[in-house]
């Protein structure tokens, strides 16, 4: 018998009062009302062809009463104004979401970067993690924001899953726990005591990323783990986080075959499913055995881990009927509007089950306030609430970051520190990820290396890609003191792993001069670019490319600061080579 919700209990704790609400606005609900709240919309500024649908912000509020919002970033001047005319149009309040996982840059596009997973791990103090959530917080009420989607209590086993490489805080459950505790510490440290100011909870991804290599967004996620590993690393995370109140849960297009086979002797292979449609996952693991009472969102939807599993039309009302209790973003907004309200009506989602998943959809409104706010006009928030993003006080805490986290995997060829008399001439190479999309930095980061290089009195000469020209060797040690190579690589859902791809066949940018004449390779994102550079004899993980990273990259490079960042295991890539 699945496990009904309790809302006077952790993590709603509700008094008399809001329940009565809660149980009042879904007695008066209509069934599209009911359907509509099941949803959270993704909102798009300008292009809005990812949405799949042509109604202006207003017809999807009124015809399709959607429960909650999430968004394409923008401007936080933007966003507030989007978030302020949503929330005004709204019946019920919505909830609103934003993927802030290192700080506010996750919310609007002047954020502030404090540290990702990877560069809290590095940093080896959990007040890194905690400024990252307090600075998420912070900078997501300012526009509206009252649901964080992070942080990834993932586990990083494989170092070659760059899904969560710079995402997960460790590559075992003592670890991950240590540090989003601390991140989520960070996040509700200014939610009050009434949560009259606050920001939800959302850990992800339900059962567990880390395991395999392949990315969710392309194909079925695989975590292979027994039951017995499974439950001591994995569920011992989610246990920590569910006792400590966590009140919202994102379930991965993730399989866990040999746990959902114990849960469910009769499962062949053909009936494996990803979590978001597996009732054995969600209501008997998540919500059965380690008891969270809060609420189960789904990945997004659009995901191929979802849509392998079987037709949009079966899997829309099939996820809240295995146990999800929203879902996460229309395709074609009508037609999953109408999956969904078909599935209610002909009992693929029983009455039972639509109204357990309202009430902790409408029960972390109640948490927020959001009914009393939407009531005494304070749900809005003004031009005066932006002055919180990008304040001195988070500038420091991410400087501090920096110098904590950024790390030298290895120096074995003692090239550091440099300086611009004897390294004055630098050849500068860039490697890039995917070019034109959402990912695409553009030239900046190149641009942010040569104007701080050339401050410094260094002379700084760009390589060519594209070529496999690399010249004479004694010519280029006579042109070139220090070359220094630079990996922004950064991107998801085109390709199950974010390697190093060279721009051709032995291209000239291929790290071929690492006897030829002092030099350092700095990767600003993945961690584990050594597997395809062995030769390199100098590597430092830097974890982000804003524009205070690059300044301490190139200060610790000088030797004006220590690096401070540690490692784990997984940067060696099992390569023996990489440690020469």
């Amino acid at each position: 018998m699945p496990k009904l919700v309790d809302l006077k209990a952790k993590p709603y704790n509700l008094n008399d009062k809001q329940v009565a609400w809660v149980n009042e606005t879904i007695a008066g609900m209509t069934d599209e009302e009911k359907v509509g709240q099941l949803f959270t919309n993704l909102f798009f500024f300008g292009n809005d062809a990812f949405s799949g649908n042509d109604f202006t912000n207003q017809e999807i509020i009124e015809k399709f009463h959607i429960g909650g919002a999430r968004y394409h970033g923008n401007s936080k001047e933007d966003i507030q104004d989007l978030l302020n005319d949503l929330q005004s149009m709204s019946k019920i309040p919505l909830l609103v979401a934003a993927n802030c996982d290192a700080g506010g840059n996750g919310a609007c596009g002047e954020g502030t970067y404090i540290a990702s997973g990877a560069q809290c791990e590095a940093a080896g103090d959990p007040q890194v993690s905690y400024h990252a959530g307090l600075v998420s917080a912070r900078e997501e009420k300012a526009l509206g924001v009252n649901v964080n989607f992070d942080p990834c209590v993932d586990i990083l086993y494989n170092w070659r899953n760059t899904i969560v490489n710079t995402r997960a805080y460790g590559t075992d459950a003592e670890t991950v726990i240590k540090y989003t505790n601390a991140y989520l510490d960070g996040l509700t440290a200014e939610n009050g005591e009434n949560m009259e100011d606050g920001v939800i909870q959302c850990i992800k991804h339900f059962p567990g990323d880390g395991t395999e290599e392949r990315d969710q967004h392309l194909v079925l996620g695989i975590n292979e783990l027994s039951p017995e590993e499974w439950r001591a690393s994995f569920g011992k995370v989610y246990q920590n986080h569910i006792d400590r109140g966590v009140e919202m849960i994102m379930a991965g297009h993730i399989a866990v075959p040999a746990l959902q086979k114990e849960l469910n002797p009769s499962l062949e292979d053909k009936d494996i499913m990803p979590a978001t449609l597996a009732e054995e996952l969600i209501q008997d693991e998540l919500k059965g055995e380690l008891n969270f009472n809060g609420l189960v969102i789904t990945d997004a939807t659009h995901m191929l881990g979802m849509t392998s599993a079987m037709r949009r039309e079966d899997y829309v009302p099939k996820a809240i009927a295995a146990g999800c209790d929203m879902f996460l973003f229309f395709n074609n907004i009508e037609e999953d509007f109408g999956f969904m309200l078909k599935g209610y009506q002909n009992g693929v989602i029983t009455e039972e089950r639509l109204t357990d998943a309202l009430r902790r959809i409408l029960g972390l409104k109640a948490k927020l306030h959001l009914p009393e706010k939407q009531a005494n006009g304070t749900l809005l928030r003004t031009r005066e609430d932006l002055n919180v993003i990008g304040c001195e006080e988070h500038l420091q805490w991410r400087a501090d970051a920096a110098d904590k986290g950024i790390s030298l995997i290895k120096d074995t060829q003692n090239n550091l520190p440099i300086n611009p008399v004897d390294h004055k001439r630098i050849r500068l190479y860039i490697l890039e990820g995917e070019k034109g999309g959402i990912n695409d930095a553009g030239s900046a980061t190149q641009q942010l290396f040569i104007d701080e290089l050339t401050s410094r009195g260094y002379e700084v000469t760009v390589n060519e890609r594209g070529s496999r020209v690399k010249g004479a060797t004694l010519k280029y040690r006579d042109e070139v003191d220090f070359a220094l190579e630079v990996s922004d690589i950064v991107g998801y859902g085109a390709q199950n792993n974010y390697r190093i791809q060279w721009s051709t066949a032995m291209a000239n940018e291929v790290p071929w001069f690492v006897w030829e004449v002092p030099h350092a390779f700095v990767s600003l994102n993945f961690t584990t670019h050594l597997h395809d550079a062995t030769m390199v004899k100098t590597f430092i993980n830097a974890y982000h490319n804003n524009k205070e990273t690059i300044k301490q990259v190139i200060d610790k490079l000088e030797g004006k600061s220590e690096f401070k960042g540690g490692h784990n295991d997984l940067v060696w890539t099992d390569k023996w080579q990489a440690k020469l």
